[in-house]
């Protein structure tokens, strides 16, 4: 079995100490600044800037996603990313350097995976709009073109990719059906390329209580960030989600650590993915 730690570390030095508690093997990792020396010197991370590309919402971003190899358990082989205008035929492209890390991962029993972490930045409409909202299934949508390199075949694809998408499962903010609309399609681009969205999902996870009024009764959605304004415990909202190649989807279990006791020492909580 491979186990696997997704997670949004806010770019703060303490997760990365708390990965090496754990008995993962491998960490994806999103707005992940570079880790301390001493951390440094215990892990393997895929190669090239703490830097997240573009100059929207925020800035600078010395963060980025990562593929961090925690134990020898298993072989760890880097696909190194480069930016689209830059990448030649068969090399892994990139919309946006920082928004997506790669790595084939091969376990000691059983067949070789690519192990992908994602990330969706804020970004602001054209100003030609007028327009004052902040979106993030703009960037969704890059970071599927750019995974959609991975599948090469209907059946035989063996991906797993997890990371903070920014979006909403099953409904938009507030209950606005327009946005839920331009979400799902996210969810549904997954699905036709073959991946399985594999949650987390209740009761692989704490639900939200009380229950926020803008999601839906009958929602599985289990929180994973915290806001300014909340605490693990009074969580709303899951942003982090986790895809898997149909083909080796039921070898595959996902579950949200988002007890307050179990959270972490960042705004959003560890995703726990286990391949058998």
């Amino acid at each position: 079995m491979v186990k696997i730690i997704s997670w949004n570390i806010a770019h703060r030095a303490e997760p990365w100490y708390a990965l090496l508690e754990t008995d993962a093997d491998i960490a994806l990792l999103q707005e992940a600044a570079e880790p301390p020396s001493d951390v440094a010197q215990r892990v393997e991370v895929n190669p090239g800037p703490w830097l997240t590309g573009g100059k929207d919402v925020y800035r600078p971003r010395r963060w980025r996603t990562a593929v961090v190899k925690l134990s020898d358990r298993v072989r760890v082989e880097w696909i190194v990313e480069k930016p689209l205008e830059e990448a030649g035929l068969g090399e892994l492209a990139v919309s946006r350097v920082g928004t997506l890390s790669a790595a084939k991962v091969t376990p000691p029993d059983g067949e070789p995976f690519i192990a992908v972490s994602m990330y969706s930045p804020w970004t602001s409409p054209h100003s030609s709009t007028g327009s004052s909202w902040i979106l993030s299934d703009v960037s969704a949508h890059r970071v599927i073109s750019d995974l959609s390199a991975f599948i090469g075949s209907v059946k035989r694809h063996r991906v797993l990719a997890a990371g903070d998408l920014n979006v909403l499962h099953g409904y938009g903010e507030h209950g606005d059906p327009y946005f839920a609309a331009r979400y799902q399609t996210i969810f549904s681009r997954m699905e036709a390329l073959g991946l399985d969205f594999k949650g987390p999902q209740a009761p692989r996870g704490r639900q939200a209580d009380p229950w926020p009024d803008e999601l839906p009764k009958l929602s599985k959605n289990v929180p994973t960030y915290s806001s300014n304004l909340q605490t693990p415990a009074t969580a709303t909202r899951q942003l982090d989600f986790v895809f898997v190649s149909v083909g080796m989807s039921d070898s595959v279990a996902v579950a949200a650590l988002n007890r307050p006791d179990e959270w972490g020492p960042s705004d959003h909580c560890r995703l726990e993915i286990e391949v058998s």
